[in-house]
């Protein structure tokens, strides 16, 4: 197929020398006397591309596909005109030496009978001028009419289609130059079939201005009887002339099929056999009527036979053909009923996908790239850089649309859980207002899903004046991706499994396998390892860092069994991993600390087997503590900081359990999780 392609590139870089140098031909058959032998290629070449033309027209889906038909029929004429003037000039002037080809037509295809082939002569013209070319004519002038009267509509079907998001704004532009194409091309149809009615017309004329000028020219010139003269230079004139007709009917019959061609998947012999055959009580009828008309006497016998046997036997094969088929589908519809009732498919229904992205139909342009959507390549680079971020695999989101929710609206599932449903506007960019800007700018009210941040819904119009006033725009894509990762986040523990932990497991073992078998099993087993990384995760602590993990793990088993003290311990560890994503631009570890009193009471309340940090606290003690800590956090928040509370390792646990269904992204750090040399300020304190 490449090579084709490649062929085809070749020969449409060299068709302009071609044409160019046909035209001068042209001239030159106008103007200047033709040899013999080159009159009989000019005259083969003529037949062999307008049956080349007629099967293109046969094989074409779509008539716009042929749109250089029109401007093809006029080089046709041209071409024809010049070769009827050059076989005039050679009969008149060579007499039966104007070539083998005319001829051959003169004397073999008409018998050498001038009669016959006069009348043969004017039954292609009028089978050509009368039937083809006027009824070509005149369907192309109504589908040109018809054309543009249906612009306008379905130019507004385009627009609606884009405005509801249903196509991009690419694939308007390839609707729209489609309908112009087919305006123009219906628009040329029609006054290109006027040029054959006009060839067919000029055709007669130049017969009989042939027929009077070669008698003239046999008689005056060249001695000739009367008789003589007639028959020879009529003959000559015919074998021209058919040898021209013949082209010229082929080129419109190709102009008839191509103005009446309806676009479809297939081409004209496939339509024609296809839905002729589809109907095969129309053949059996046929075959009955054919047969009914052998008992009529006076007709032949055998030509009625045989196309009635013809006929029954194509409708006999067609049944069968179409019986065996009803037979196979009603048995393949058995099976498949009898599959749906079998218990096994139901296993199908149970499985679980751990993330799910649905939609509504009016964002399914947003995972569709041939419409320009981005939201699969977003999803893709979200699995990257929570990789990255986290160190886990997260699982492929499975992404689907759902009819039951709004066009514009999103549902992220975790594990077939609703965890959050949102709605965003079609065709909109949200502009977010990072604080600083006053300008008001005009649009529907939204917010940003992730921090619920305010924001504006615009159109595509209003972005560029939207970023210079200072907004960050963002489009629906990326909207529902940064959401869509947050949410990953904060369930990633929920979708760590055991084999995700074997998996890990497996790929350190193969850079260090002494620490993996010096903990795993002997110390600890996976489904330990993976509560203690599930921890972690949970306070989004990332867990790339396996090697420091696995050792902390191997040095702090070896004392304690307690899923709670191994994170702990881990945590201390990952310190700098822990800090880094929660400091200021200027490096500084901006926190809300405890005050002495409280930590004191929190220790008091601990149970007195440090392993055990299960407690219960006063309802009145815990919201006092709650109250307190939103007040000291406004501090914080003001500033920009990220909410961070600096408490002693003895508390952490304990304070992060009480808070964190409160305050879900507050970060509980103790102060031997902070890296040596950190600078540390404290904002705030939490007291009762």
């Amino acid at each position: 197929m490449a090579e084709v392609t490649i062929l085809t590139k070749r020969f449409s870089q060299i068709g302009e020398l071609i044409i160019g140098a046909g035209l001068l031909l042209v001239i030159g058959m106008l103007l200047l006397p033709l040899p013999s032998w080159l009159l009989d290629i000019l005259l083969v070449f003529h037949i062999g591309i307008s049956l080349i033309v007629l099967l293109v027209t046969m094989y074409v889906k779509e008539s716009v596909n042929f749109s250089i038909y029109p401007s093809l029929l006029l080089v046709f004429t041209l071409f024809r005109l010049g070769l009827n003037i050059a076989c005039s000039r050679a009969i008149l002037t060579k007499g039966i030496d104007a070539g083998n080809i005319i001829n051959s037509f003169g004397g073999f295809v008409v018998g050498g009978n001038y009669v016959v082939g006069l009348v043969i002569f004017v039954i292609l013209v009028i089978i050509q001028f009368i039937v083809i070319t006027n009824g070509a004519q005149r369907v192309a002038e109504v589908a040109a009419r018809f054309t543009l009267d249906a612009m306008p509509g379905k130019q507004m079907s385009i627009d609606a289609d884009l405005n509801a998001g249903i196509i991009t704004d690419e694939e308007a532009k390839r609707r729209r130059l489609e309908i112009e194409r087919e305006a123009d091309f219906y628009g040329a149809m029609d006054g290109a079939a006027r040029f054959i009615r006009g060839d067919a017309i000029a055709a007669i004329i130049i017969i009989i201005v042939n027929i009077i000028g070669g008698f003239i020219v046999g008689v005056l010139q060249q001695g000739f009887s009367l008789t003589e003269a007639l028959k020879t230079y009529t003959l000559l004139t015919i074998g021209a002339g058919i040898s021209v007709q013949i082209p010229a009917l082929l080129i419109s019959t190709g102009t008839g099929i191509i103005v009446t061609r309806v676009s479809t998947e297939s081409n004209l012999g496939k339509d024609i056999f296809s839905q002729v055959l589809s109907q095969p009580q129309a053949l059996v009828i046929s075959a009955i009527l054919l047969f009914l008309l052998l008992f009529i006497p006076a007709l032949p016998k055998l030509p009625f036979l045989v196309i009635t046997l013809s006929t029954g036997g194509i409708a006999y094969i067609i049944k069968s053909a179409m019986k065996r088929a009803e037979e196979e589908e009603k048995i393949k519809a058995e099976k498949e009923a009898i599959l749906k009732r079998k218990p096994e498919n139901v296993m199908t229904l149970l499985k679980v996908d751990p993330i799910e992205l649905e939609i509504g139909y009016g964002l399914i342009p947003l995972v569709n790239p041939e419409q320009g959507g981005t939201l699969l390549d977003r999803v893709s680079l979200i699995r990257r850089q929570l990789a990255l971020d986290l160190g886990i695999v997260v699982p492929p989101v499975r992404i689907r649309d759902n009819v039951q929710l709004l066009p514009n609206e999103y549902l992220i599932k975790i594990k077939g859980v609703d965890i959050v449903r949102k709605t965003v506007e079609l065709n909109h960019y949200l502009a977010i207002n990072p604080g600083k800007v006053k300008e008001p700018i005009s649009g529907i009210p939204g917010s940003e899903p992730v921090f619920n941040l305010r924001g504006v819904w615009i159109m595509d119009s209003q972005r560029r004046k939207a970023e210079m006033s200072g907004y960050t725009v963002v489009d629906i894509s990326t909207v529902i991706s940064t959401h869509l990762s947050e949410i990953i986040k904060n369930h990633s523990s929920q979708l760590l499994t055991r084999q995700d932990v074997q998996s890990l497991i497996d790929n350190l073992k193969k850079e260090h396998p002494a620490v993996v078998e010096e903990l795993i099993p002997n110390l600890m087993n996976v489904g330990d390892l993976q509560k203690v990384l599930k921890g972690l995760l949970s306070e989004k602590v990332p867990i790339r860092d396996l090697v420091t993990i696995f050792e902390t793990l191997a040095d702090t088993a070896r004392f304690t069994k307690n899923i709670d003290s191994l994170i702990e311990a881990v945590r201390i560890s990952l310190g700098h991993h822990i800090c880094k994503d929660y400091l200021a631009k200027d490096k500084v570890l901006y926190v809300i600390t405890v005050s002495p009193k409280l930590e004191q009471m929190f220790l008091d309340r601990l149970p007195a087997n440090a392993d055990d940090q299960k407690t219960v606290f006063e309802p009145e003690f815990i919201r006092s503590i709650l109250e307190n800590l939103a007040k000291a956090l406004e501090v914080l928040l003001s500033q920009g900081y990220p909410p961070v509370v600096l408490v002693s390792p003895q508390i952490r646990l304990v304070f992060r359990r009480i808070t964190e269904r409160n305050f879900p992204q507050l970060a509980v750090i103790s102060y031997r999780e902070v890296p040596y040399g950190q600078e540390v300020r404290a904002l705030g304190q939490v007291d009762i």
